[in-house]
């Protein structure tokens, strides 16, 4: 069979993995069973599909290229896989629990992910992390800096709070702009997110939680005591209050870790109505 050519669509932000060093290294890295319920993301011209599947029994792809899709089902689907399933659809709001089943287990997701809807598609995935084992990503390096950032540091800020939140983080490896055709232009990163079964610390309202997080890092260089007094969505502390939740008034939000931030919005949960 001939090699199937794709010319990369900018609007899906399509640049493919050809490095067979790398892909090695990250399935390598996944550390799969054979009875593992794997999901990839994004699979492209299956760079790393063709050597995931080689490692289970049974794999799903979501992909929105019909194009993509198709020589994917003539490449692999012919290749007497009975258990490679492909799901033509966007990642963004395709129902992942949808895969799920106690027989099956919870979903490991991969993906080589598309820059431009990397974010709000990670906050997709959480919504359902009750049936997600772990993820594995390739993101844009500066990206998966920020998720796996400690507090204290410049990069730390509100992607960092809200993924350790539900997730454990871990920078795997970096990925040169040479692995990938066309180059990208920015350097890459692998990273795994093993979201909590059980939270070691959980958030009275989860959803005035991700408002406190995102309202302060959108000032953070102030002192929380001068958020808490200018910002609309937020109410008024005092000084009092501040005391009264332990934290000290005068820090930035970087300086916050999880629990801190945690403990933050219980106290407006539980005091004030936003």
């Amino acid at each position: 069979m001939k090699p199937i050519r794709h010319q990369p669509r900018k609007r899906f932000g399509q640049n493919f993995l050809h490095d067979a060093q790398i892909i090695r290294q990250i399935v390598e890295s996944i550390r799969l069973d054979r009875s593992d319920n794997l999901v990839e993301i994004g699979p492209g011209m299956g760079a790393l599909t063709e050597p995931l599947l080689a490692e289970v029994d049974a794999m799903s792809v979501v992909e929105l290229d019909r194009d993509l899709a198709g020589s994917l089902r003539l490449r692999i689907g012919a290749n007497s896989h009975p258990n490679f399933h492909i799901i033509e659809a966007n990642a963004l709001n395709f129902d992942f629990r949808t895969l799920y089943s106690e027989e099956k287990g919870k979903l490991r997701i991969v993906g080589n992910l598309p820059y431009n809807i990397s974010t709000p598609l990670l906050f997709h995935l959480l919504t359902t992390a009750d049936v997600i084992a772990d993820m594995h990503f390739m993101l844009q390096k500066e990206v998966v800096e920020r998720i796996t950032a400690e507090v204290g540091s410049k990069i730390y800020g509100r992607l960092s709070v809200i993924m350790q939140y539900y997730c454990e983080t871990e920078y795997l490896l970096t990925v040169p702009k040479g692995a990938f055709n066309p180059p990208p232009k920015v350097t890459s990163a692998v990273f795994r997110l093993v979201p909590y079964v059980d939270k070691p610390i959980v958030a009275d309202d989860e959803q005035l939680f991700a408002i406190v997080v995102r309202e302060t890092f959108n000032h953070r260089r102030k002192t929380l005591r001068a958020i808490f007094k200018k910002s609309a969505l937020l109410p008024t502390l005092e000084e009092a209050d501040f005391e009264a939740i332990g934290i000290d008034s005068n820090a930035r939000p970087e300086t916050l870790d999880v629990a801190e931030f945690v403990a933050l919005s219980n106290y407006i949960y539980q005091h004030h109505s936003i």
